[in-house]
């Protein structure tokens, strides 16, 4: 495919051919269209989303933006019976019927949810399109397809909101600028399930359209006068077609048509779409050249890259975070899947993982950032439901972070913001940046401490502190024993953990009181409930009894790592009777996202070969020809009864998170490099992973052995490395550290090691 754009091809300079991550085998490629939207190929940068699809007759790109929300509250979190004390009186005398009405069915209703953008169709009439094949390119972030004499190419620049389509041989072409179906009858009233129902049930009014010889637009008013605009706009060039898009909302200003018309206009000039298009290169090989692996299992590299592309188009800074499905909301009538909403019972938090290990800090903090900026909102809903001082968080959340309901076991969690606090943290430890501790992760954690503090003031049979009402999500849906009648292990990981990292805040600081102060509520709380193969129950007593998807009563191994396995003794027996319990249970309930978190806890363990597995089983599974994370098994080859297909993004970014686990850790304050590789892996290398401390890291694996490392200090600190050569503990900061034949060379804040092969 050849495209006439001079001024674009050699701007940027030219990556290396056998840079690992401009490998074409990484690439989506298709010879046959994707006929529905959630086979697309992703194009995005966490404000716009496009889905391009179709055999070229249409050529469809389905468009979206990701702080289009109906933001409508729900009146019943603002009624007098929505209290804490109020639902646990209900729960005790078992008004089940009262308690869904007022918690869990409100989710059921079409808002608030997240909201598409329309669609652009594009046929070619003369000639016609006859579809050859399409591919979306990794490595500039470029969708392509062969029509026949029609070459189509669709790409949205990495940081300014414009999305540009480039028809080459296209005489005659029919263009369509579709608004999603808002308007129009709704049917009655929605069910229970994962779609809330179609867009219709909204009652927006019809969309306004505006159109001329080179563009076409609309605008549409939303809830509460909330409005977007959709502009489109052309210019031919012989038998060249030229277009851009451009998706703007009452977050960028009054006139949102106006907006996106301006920008639209301005980008198609040829200067400014050369340099664009320069710019978009450049910024995709900055990211790729940023960190990259190799690993000689195929699908499981390919699936890394995959994943790492979708978190380059899904995640900004200085945009709003990763939901359910980002910003690929879904183009097919409906309301998204589960209202495309954030749900931080694991899948925000799965989103994140990769974003630390994986050397993409920054673009972590549009998660961070956006937590901290609706923190008030997340306060007043504390006070006004709890009554207590401190902060947490609704488990289910619009753009604003207030609640949204759904299950009241979950929604309503007194630990939720605990294990968001975990996030704050770890950009902490992996950034080492002392403003963000002072200003942010230590008092996120030390509001979230106040909080448990005030919530476990009762004390159970043991004398210990409790919480009155404590689940384990999602184990037992939201049947009334989803309450369990002791705290937790859930709970208690996210407490107990909690405590002790505001405790280890507070000493950074040398807030001494405050340290005390933790660590002495840390003291309160009662201990891990083992079942009878000595690994952790779901609570006192209660034991794990059938597979689940959610291993949240793991929490205190992975992601929290409240037991060290590399300890051995008591800790690795928790380890090893948790996974026999897994084993003996198998995996029939299992999510796609169960075995990308399973490769992660496999990896703590160095267990190459199961981790390996894990990922390989979603990469075959539970993924769609796109990439896209379905959460049901693809294959119907028993790796799960769930066989349905929605589409959520936390199981492939926790999938990168998996792989990255194996190839490097450090979350005992020791880097070590490939602990969780298989044998098999005879050959495989990676640059500039991060590991804890500010320390990036480069390794190479060759014919078994490890033949180089080297460690780049951001602070100047040393770091400790557990020597992949002989097993010691090498503190490469002591000017005489050695090895027995291990070579050892420090220029700078660089450390350089090689070993024989």
């Amino acid at each position: 495919m050849t495209f006439l754009l001079p001024l674009m091809v050699c701007a940027a300079a030219a990556a290396p051919a056998d840079a690992p991550w401009m490998n074409p085998a990484h690439d989506l490629f298709y010879e046959t269209p994707a006929t529905v939207w959630d086979e697309a190929f992703p194009l995005g940068n966490a404000i716009l989303g496009a889905l391009v699809w179709g055999d070229g007759a249409p050529l469809r790109i389905s468009l979206d933006r990701t702080d289009l929300w109906d933001l409508r509250p729900v009146p019943e979190y603002h009624s007098p019976e929505y209290t804490y004390t109020t639902m646990r009186q209900w729960e005790k005398e078992g008004r089940v019927k009262e308690l869904e009405a007022l918690y869990d069915n409100p989710y059921h209703r079409p808002a608030p949810t997240k909201i598409p953008a329309g669609r652009i169709e594009l046929t070619p009439k003369k000639p016609k399109a006859a579809f050859r094949n399409a591919r979306l390119s990794l490595s500039d972030a470029t969708a392509q397809a062969d029509l026949g004499e029609v070459q189509a190419r669709v790409w949205i620049h990495p940081t300014e909101p414009v999305g540009f389509i480039e028809l080459e041989g296209v005489e005659d072409l029919e263009v369509s600028l579709k608004a999603p179906a808002f308007g129009g009858q709704a049917p009655g009233d929605a069910k229970p399930a994962i779609s809330m129902g179609d867009l219709a049930q909204l009652g927006y009014p019809e969309s306004k359209t505006r159109s001329g010889d080179d563009f076409q637009a609309y605008e549409q008013e939303g809830w509460g006068g909330f409005r977007f605009a959709v502009h489109l706009a052309w210019r031919t060039d012989g038998g060249r077609w030229l277009g851009a898009w451009s998706v703007s909302s009452t977050f960028d200003g009054d006139n949102p048509a106006e907006i996106a018309e301006t920008r639209v206009r301005a980008a198609l000039a040829d200067e400014a779409r050369a340099a664009l298009r320069v710019s978009h290169e450049a910024w995709w090989r900055a990211w790729w050249e940023r960190t990259w692996l190799t690993v000689p299992n195929p699908v499981v590299e390919r699936q890394w890259y995959l994943e790492t592309y979708k978190f380059g188009a899904a995640a900004r800074r200085d945009a709003p975070p990763i939901t359910l499905q980002g910003p690929w909301t879904a183009d097919d009538g409906k309301l998204p899947p589960w209202k495309g909403d954030y749900h931080h019972d694991l899948n925000t938090q799965l989103s994140y993982w990769p974003c630390y290990s994986g050397n993409r800090l920054d673009e972590g903090l549009g998660y961070l950032e956006w937590l901290w900026k609706n923190r008030e909102n997340a306060r007043d809903w504390t006070q006004r439901f709890f009554g207590k001082p401190g902060l947490n968080v609704p488990m289910t959340a619009d753009l604003n972070n207030n609640q949204i309901g759904g299950w009241r076991q979950y929604t309503h969690s007194s630990t939720t913001a605990s294990w968001l606090a975990h996030h704050f943290y770890l950009h902490w430890k992996f950034s080492q940046d002392r403003t963000f501790l002072e200003e942010r992760a230590f008092p996120w954690l030390r509001d979230c401490a106040v909080f448990i503090e005030a919530v476990t003031a009762e004390r159970g049979s043991d004398g210990k502190r409790t919480l009155p009402l404590s689940s384990s999500p999602e184990i037992n849906d939201n049947r009334p024993e989803a309450w369990f009648p002791s705290v937790t292990n859930y709970d208690l990981a996210l407490m107990r953990w909690l405590l002790a990292a505001t405790a280890e805040l507070a000493d950074e600081l040398k807030q001494a009181d405050e340290a005390a102060r933790w660590r002495a509520v840390l003291a309160e709380l009662p201990d891990f409930a083992l079942d009878e193969n000595g690994g952790l129950s779901v609570a006192a007593g209660i034991p794990l009894k059938e597979s689940h998807r959610h291993f949240s009563h793991l929490m205190a191994l992975h992601p929290l790592g409240l037991y060290d396995p590399s300890q051995g003794g008591d800790a690795l027996r928790v380890w090893q009777g948790s996974m026999e319990t897994l084993d003996r249970l198998g995996t029939d309930y299992w999510c796609g996202y169960s075995f990308s978190w399973l490769s992660s806890i496999h990896a703590r363990m160095h267990d190459g070969v199961r981790a390996e597995k894990a990922l390989e089983t979603f990469a075959r599974a539970f993924v769609l020809r796109n990439g896209f994370h379905c959460n049901g098994d693809q294959t119907k080859e028993g790796h799960s009864k769930f066989t349905y297909r929605p589409f959520t993004l936390e199981g492939n970014f926790a999938y990168a998170a998996g792989l990255q686990e194996m190839l490097l850790q450090s979350d005992t304050g020791v880097v070590e490099v490939f602990p969780a590789v298989p044998d098999t892996w005879k050959d495989a290398r990676f640059k500039d992973l991060r590991a804890q401390g500010a320390f990036t890291v480069s390794a190479e694996r060759r014919d078994g052995a490890v033949v180089s490392v080297e460690i780049t200090s951001e602070t100047g600190a040393a770091p400790k490395l557990r020597c992949p050569w002989t097993g010691a503990l090498l503190d490469l900061g002591d000017s005489a550290v050695a090895a027995p034949g291990v070579t050892i060379q420090r220029e700078g804040n660089t450390w350089r090691l090689g070993g024989r092969v």
